[in-house]
């Protein structure tokens, strides 16, 4: 369910059906920092996988540099189209690990309708469900791409509201205030606006609330036209164009944080997997993704070049 800029697959990269045909071979001159030390994966052939939008390659690019310190051969298989592809390719053994979010696992995935409020009991509850799908979730990050409303610092100076609550109140003591930009999608999920509405007792007008594509709201928000804007939590823009995020005080937008998705057999066999992606997973919040996503969004670098310099600079692994 990750709704983001989706990018072309990686070079290379066929996909049939859910199946993966080809990839290209990692190739980063790396040796361990504080992640992979004593290279326990000598010898192990590993193919890493993840969605195409960007968030996803840098994710999939930071794991398979880790796997690479930690001595190990690893096929680029990173960039599939969709949600559902690359979850298959792993589950499937097409590949052994991609990054992925516990809320898309628990509720796309799973198939379940109400999201898990503690981020933690999140993980636990897909961690434990996946078994069956011979899947095994390592330690979660504190990277959580979920859903949020956004102004800019004008506005947020002007109307002085921090959280939704905030903004509820707002709508009721000044109902014209309260205008905001979103997508269609997020217009009639449950877990969009009108579920928000309900958790926060927010009655807006259908006038107050305008449909649009999600780089249009980004940039009308920020311009102030869109006194709201509905963003995503880790979204590079949100730092690049100096937006305030309005917190989500009462919990209501699932969690999806991103964490470790592996092949069961894989792991098995490679328990030291879970050694070596750890201490990396434990270095990803929302303030380095905003940074490493608006690099490749903003500035236009390379996902795998974004993701190689930041683990370098974050001594996880060093050159040469």
């Amino acid at each position: 369910m990750r709704r983001r800029l989706f990018l072309a697959p990686a070079a290379g990269l066929l996909v049939a059906g859910c199946g993966l045909t080809s990839g290209s071979p990692m190739a980063d001159d790396v040796r361990p920092g504080s992640a992979g030390r004593g290279e326990p994966l000598k010898g192990a052939s590993l193919t890493v996988t993840s969605k195409s939008f960007t968030e996803g390659l840098i994710l999939g690019a930071i794991m398979g540099i880790a796997l690479e310190a930690a001595g190990a051969e690893v096929l680029d298989r990173t960039g599939i189209q969709g949600s559902l592809g690359s979850r298959e390719a792993v589950r499937k053994g097409d590949a052994d690990a991609g990054y992925e979010y516990t809320g898309t696992a628990w509720i796309t995935y799973l198939g379940n309708s109400e999201p898990v409020t503690d981020p933690r009991a999140q993980w636990e509850a897909v961690k434990k469900a996946d078994v069956a799908n011979g899947l095994a979730w390592l330690r979660p990050s504190a990277l959580n791409n979920t859903y949020a409303l956004a102004m800019n610092q004008e506005n947020a100076k002007r109307y002085g509201t921090k959280t939704l609550s905030d903004v509820a109140k707002l709508a009721k003591s000044d109902p014209g205030a309260v205008k905001l930009c979103v997508e269609v999608e997020f217009a009639n999920r449950a877990d969009g606006l009108p579920g928000m509405q309900r958790a926060y007792g927010m009655e807006l007008p259908a006038r107050s609330v305008t449909q649009m594509d999600t780089g249009i709201i980004y940039t009308q928000t920020s311009k102030g036209s869109c006194p709201y804007g509905e963003v995503f939590t880790t979204d590079g823009r949100i730092d690049s164009m100096n937006l305030a995020v309005m917190a989500d005080d009462r919990k209501f937008f699932p969690n999806y944080n991103a964490a470790p998705m592996i092949n069961a057999r894989t792991l098995k066999r490679w328990p030291a997997i879970a050694d070596v992606l750890d201490p990396v997973t434990a270095r990803l919040d929302n303030t380095v993704a905003r940074r490493l996503n608006a690099k490749v969004d903003v500035e236009g670098q390379d996902p795998h070049q974004v993701a190689l310099e930041w683990m370098v600079e974050e001594g996880l692994v060093r050159e040469g």
